[in-house]
Protein backbone atom coordinates (compact mmCIF):
# COMPACT_ATOMS: atom_id res chain seq x y z
CA UNK A 1 0.00 0.00 0.00
CA UNK A 2 1.37 3.39 -0.86
CA UNK A 3 2.15 6.01 1.75
CA UNK A 4 -0.23 8.42 0.00
CA UNK A 5 -3.09 6.00 0.46
CA UNK A 6 -2.21 5.41 4.11
CA UNK A 7 -2.20 9.15 4.75
CA UNK A 8 -5.80 9.48 3.58
CA UNK A 9 -7.10 6.54 5.61
CA UNK A 10 -7.89 6.76 9.31
CA UNK A 11 -7.07 4.15 11.93
CA UNK A 12 -10.37 2.39 11.31
CA UNK A 13 -9.61 1.86 7.60
CA UNK A 14 -11.97 4.62 6.55
CA UNK A 15 -11.09 6.83 3.65
CA UNK A 16 -11.34 10.56 4.01
CA UNK A 17 -14.66 10.59 2.13
CA UNK A 18 -18.20 10.18 3.35
CA UNK A 19 -18.63 7.19 1.03
CA UNK A 20 -17.40 4.72 3.64
CA UNK A 21 -14.31 2.56 3.71
CA UNK A 22 -11.99 2.61 0.74
CA UNK A 23 -11.96 -0.68 -1.20
CA UNK A 24 -8.98 -2.99 -0.94
CA UNK A 25 -6.17 -2.13 -3.32
CA UNK A 26 -5.21 -4.55 -6.08
CA UNK A 27 -2.13 -5.51 -4.09
CA UNK A 28 -4.18 -6.21 -0.96
CA UNK A 29 -6.59 -8.36 -2.98
CA UNK A 30 -3.62 -10.20 -4.51
CA UNK A 31 -2.20 -10.96 -1.05
CA UNK A 32 -5.47 -12.60 -0.04
CA UNK A 33 -5.66 -14.45 -3.36
CA UNK A 34 -2.25 -16.02 -2.72
CA UNK A 35 -3.48 -17.24 0.66
CA UNK A 36 -6.65 -18.74 -0.84
CA UNK A 37 -4.62 -21.07 -3.06
CA UNK A 38 -3.20 -24.39 -2.00
CA UNK A 39 0.50 -24.91 -2.71
CA UNK A 40 2.12 -28.16 -3.87
CA UNK A 41 5.26 -27.95 -1.79
CA UNK A 42 7.82 -25.79 -0.08
CA UNK A 43 9.11 -22.89 -2.13
CA UNK A 44 6.23 -22.67 -4.61
CA UNK A 45 4.38 -20.02 -2.65
CA UNK A 46 7.53 -17.96 -2.04
CA UNK A 47 8.38 -18.15 -5.73
CA UNK A 48 4.86 -16.98 -6.64
CA UNK A 49 5.17 -14.09 -4.18
CA UNK A 50 8.50 -12.99 -5.66
CA UNK A 51 7.50 -13.39 -9.31
CA UNK A 52 3.81 -12.52 -9.17
CA UNK A 53 3.77 -9.76 -6.58
CA UNK A 54 7.34 -8.52 -6.78
CA UNK A 55 7.76 -8.79 -3.01
CA UNK A 56 10.21 -10.58 -0.80
CA UNK A 57 8.56 -13.24 1.36
CA UNK A 58 9.39 -11.18 4.46
CA UNK A 59 7.63 -8.08 3.10
CA UNK A 60 4.72 -10.22 1.91
CA UNK A 61 4.12 -11.59 5.41
CA UNK A 62 4.46 -8.12 6.96
CA UNK A 63 1.78 -6.76 4.63
CA UNK A 64 -0.42 -9.82 5.07
CA UNK A 65 -0.24 -9.63 8.86
CA UNK A 66 -1.31 -5.97 8.81
CA UNK A 67 -4.09 -6.79 6.35
CA UNK A 68 -5.55 -9.41 8.70
CA UNK A 69 -6.42 -6.61 11.14
CA UNK A 70 -8.17 -4.54 8.47
CA UNK A 71 -11.99 -4.79 8.58
CA UNK A 72 -12.10 -4.27 4.81
CA UNK A 73 -10.15 -7.51 4.32
CA UNK A 74 -12.60 -9.37 6.53
CA UNK A 75 -15.49 -8.01 4.48
CA UNK A 76 -13.72 -8.92 1.21
CA UNK A 77 -12.76 -12.51 2.09
CA UNK A 78 -14.06 -13.59 5.51
CA UNK A 79 -13.18 -17.28 5.13
CA UNK A 80 -9.52 -16.66 4.32
CA UNK A 81 -9.07 -13.84 6.84
CA UNK A 82 -10.68 -15.79 9.69
CA UNK A 83 -8.59 -18.88 8.89
CA UNK A 84 -5.39 -16.85 8.88
CA UNK A 85 -6.36 -15.08 12.11
CA UNK A 86 -6.87 -18.48 13.79
CA UNK A 87 -3.47 -19.68 12.57
CA UNK A 88 -1.82 -16.48 13.81
CA UNK A 89 -3.53 -16.73 17.22
CA UNK A 90 -2.46 -20.36 17.60
CA UNK A 91 1.16 -19.46 16.84
CA UNK A 92 1.02 -16.62 19.36
CA UNK A 93 -0.37 -18.96 22.03
CA UNK A 94 2.47 -21.44 21.48
CA UNK A 95 5.12 -18.78 22.12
Amino acid sequence: MSEDREATRGEDGESGTAGGPAPLTEQEQALLAVERRSWPGPGAKERAVREGLGLSPTRYYQLLNALLDDPRALAHDPVTVNRLRRVREERQRRR
